[in-house]
């Protein structure tokens, strides 16, 4: 592919991980197929539980999409009852960082979610997003059932068999046991602390890549 080709699509449609590493979309037509209209015509409230690397990255942007009713930030995957943050960033509880995502899929189909939410990080990167290395920074998606199951699969194995990044998506899919909302002060984090360094200088530049790229969808 020219080397013009290649600029254009990682400017499009490649957004940084929390370490401000970016991996780079060789074909974008698999995310155009996925996050077409809509034509649902039944008000349905479905949920995912998803993980990018850090949970404030990743709620920040998934919260401007249409259809989007609610964003929580919390743990999931691990072994401990009731993991703090201080625990869970030790690397040693098992639970990953996730968001718990509630949408209308009349209006956003998980389809639809799935493809920002693997816009949203490096699902190439294994136990880490950048400089933020360890488990509990896994890409994963906890499904719900065998239908989010089937599709999350599907669509990671058309992601990897058209090679859409340059290193294949390791993303985990595993069944969702028990998801433990984070503490308070973790909630709605980039809406309620923007000009804080970590904000400015790392959510700021990916929520405005993400904005341009679903420019369609936004609330």
């Amino acid at each position: 592919m020219k080397q013009n080709i290649l600029l254009l699509l990682s400017l499009l449609f490649s957004l940084s991980s929390c370490g401000n590493d970016e991996a780079t979309l060789q074909n974008d037509s698999v995310f155009k197929k996925m996050t077409s209209t809509n034509n649902s015509t039944n008000k349905m409230i479905d949920t995912l539980t998803i993980g990018g690397g850090c949970f404030w990255c990743v709620e920040a942007q998934l919260q401007q999409l249409k259809g989007v009713l609610t964003v929580t930030s919390g743990y999931a995957g691990g072994s401990n009852k009731n993991p703090t943050y201080k625990e869970v960033c030790t690397g040693l509880t098992g639970h990953a960082e996730v968001i718990q995502v509630t949408f209308d899929n009349s209006i956003i189909s998980i389809d639809e979610m799935l493809a920002a939410f693997w816009q949203a990080h490096d699902p190439t990167q294994l136990n880490r997003q950048g400089n933020d290395v360890g488990t509990q920074y896994r890409s994963v998606i906890f499904y719900r059932n065998d239908e989010q199951k089937k599709i999350a699969e599907d669509y990671k194995k058309k992601l990897n068999d058209e090679k859409v990044y340059d290193n294949p998506v390791v993303t985990e899919i595993s069944p969702l046991s028990i998801f433990y909302a984070a503490e308070n002060y973790h909630q709605n984090y980039y809406n309620e602390n923007a000009t804080q360094g970590y904000c400015q200088f790392v959510i700021a530049p990916k929520l405005e890549k993400f904005k341009k790229v679903f420019k369609d969808k936004l609330k």
